[in-house]
């Protein structure tokens, strides 16, 4: 099957840098025989250990990647993941605020810098040593943001100067490849809708121990947001996942967390519905 035109294949690559070089073990112990300030190893702490800009554009780039694993679909082991076109614009837009922030938080980084790496060398006494602070402008570089497109492989527009028979056994090869990685792609979103629905099934099972259960809004908007996605990530049009979709979707129409808090009827009229989306389907 071939999905060219539907669908884009998308490379996030987020570069950061720890910034850690501290070896906590011997800092207190050769301070002072190192003619160095009793306020170098908070100083050497604040600048290469992990300053809260560092720790924030690291967790910040996490959160990167997770919303472009949620947002997209496996393709390759590494690298190229499936874009639905429907999702592109949307998409597009986010990763550019996102690289937009990346982008500001890497220059609060850099905008001290100087400052404190020469604070560092006044405090650090014997224990500098140039060789741990790089350059600002090869710190900028460990921080790195690459965003690239490109079309999903179509073995009928894939030419050689090759004889005929190689040639069709290629796009032969290059069109089973697609297909597996199509399954893959298909799988991962079934996968999204069994997990969900078990977590759900999970959590709306009533104990005998009079444990009281904590109940959030994300318990319905979850929900309510992989309904949406799916509509862009079965990129097949799988009729049985788009099936099992819409009856998720039916099923969380109207309830409200509040009354699932305090009405076991609720609870287990969801619970029905739900148990019965996962006994229909093959996962």
């Amino acid at each position: 099957m071939s999905i060219a035109a539907s669908a884009v294949l998308v490379k996030l690559s987020i570069s950061t840098w720890t910034a850690n070089k501290i070896d906590r073990v011997q800092t207190d112990r050769v301070l002072a025989d190192n003619n160095a300030s009793n306020k170098a190893a908070q100083v050497r702490k604040n600048l290469m250990a992990g300053t809260q800009k560092v720790k924030d554009i690291m967790d910040f780039a996490a959160h990167c990647r997770t919303e472009n694993s949620r947002l997209t679909l496996p393709w390759e082991d590494r690298g190229n993941r499936l874009l639905p076109t429907s999702l592109f614009l949307d998409y597009k837009a986010k990763m550019n605020e996102y690289k937009n922030q990346f982008i500001q938080m890497r220059g609060d980084i850099a905008y001290n810098y100087d400052a404190l790496r020469q604070t560092a060398r006044n405090y650090l006494g014997d224990m500098y040593d140039e060789a741990d602070y790089p350059d600002v402008n090869e710190v900028i570089n460990k921080y790195d943001w690459q965003l690239v497109f490109s079309p999903v492989p179509d073995a009928g527009h894939f030419y050689l100067d090759i004889p005929a028979n190689e040639l069709e056994e290629v796009r032969q090869s290059l069109n089973t490849e697609n297909d597996l990685r199509l399954k893959d792609a298909t799988r991962t979103a079934w996968d999204r809708m069994h997990t969900l629905l078990q977590g759900m099934t999970s959590k709306l099972e009533e104990t005998d121990e009079g444990k009281t259960k904590r109940w959030h809004d994300s318990f319905v908007t979850n929900a309510s947001e992989l309904c949406s996605m799916l509509t862009h990530l079965n990129v097949t049009k799988d009729p049985e996942l788009e099936r099992a979709r819409r009856m998720l979707e039916a099923s969380i129409a109207g309830v409200q967390v509040d009354t699932l808090k305090v009405s076991p009827v609720a609870r287990e009229t969801l619970k029905g519905k739900v148990d019965d989306i996962i006994k229909q389907f093959e996962w």
